[in-house]
């Protein structure tokens, strides 16, 4: 809040800030688990490097005011903090996965990886197809070990407290614009303290523009679906 404030000209002191917001009672109560064991995570991977290099991926669940049970696939880049995808659907299989990352990669490019837990859907022919013919390798997390994937664990739980449990969604498609619009504030305007106090879309173009790269240029990184194979 006091990044956002001093962006948009506001001469304001941290501690003034911090006193109105706790005032205000705008805090977020997240709840801290004990960890009872020492996390260790996996010593073998790279951290990434530049954007598209490692995304994260994982389901949340949720559902409407009806009681109708949502999936909600996200995707978060592990470098830039930039989400491509948040996509809720009453169901998912593989090749709606597929389906869903495709047209997220087609805006952005294509990633070098992507880290993923176990999942039906993850493990399923259609998404290994799909990562051999586009050379994105699938990172899978150890069973039993969510630290293997914590970048998507720290972003779900983000999503969590500022949308999923600010609102009540009425039918899928107010799902959908919901969750669009949560998206694009987390991308464009909300600042990172991980990137220097700087919206996620501001690192992941390198020229700094506020709107995501041409279709065109993304589309030129890969070759194009029907000339794979």
């Amino acid at each position: 809040m006091y990044y956002i404030l001093r962006r948009d000209g506001w001469c304001v002191n941290l501690k003034k800030v911090y006193r109105l917001y706790r005032e205000l009672g705008l805090q977020l109560r997240n709840k801290t688990p004990k960890r009872r064991v020492k996390a260790k995570l996996r010593e073998d991977r790279a951290p990434a490097i530049r954007p598209n290099d490692v995304w994260a991926m994982d389901f949340v669940h949720d559902e409407l005011a009806t009681g109708r049970k949502l999936r909600i696939l996200t995707v978060v880049d592990t470098f830039s903090r930039l989400s491509p995808v948040i996509d809720p659907r009453f169901s998912y299989r593989g090749e709606d996965v597929v389906a869903t990352l495709e047209q997220a990669c087609r805006k952005i490019g294509y990633p070098k990886t992507i880290r993923v837990d176990n999942g039906s859907e993850f493990i399923s022919r259609d998404m290994d197809l799909w990562a051999y013919q586009r050379g994105v390798i699938l990172d899978f997390s150890r069973p039993g070990k969510p630290t293997d994937n914590a970048f998507i664990e720290a972003f779900n739980s983000k999503l969590r407290s500022e949308c999923l449990n600010a609102h009540w969604f009425l039918s899928l498609q107010d799902a959908c614009e919901k969750l669009e619009a949560w998206r694009r504030h987390y991308n464009e305007e909300r600042p990172h303290s991980a990137i220097g106090n700087i919206p996620p879309i501001m690192l992941a173009n390198s020229a700094g523009e506020t709107s995501p790269p041409e279709l065109g240029k993304a589309e030129n990184s890969r070759p194009a679906w029907s000339e794979v194979g």
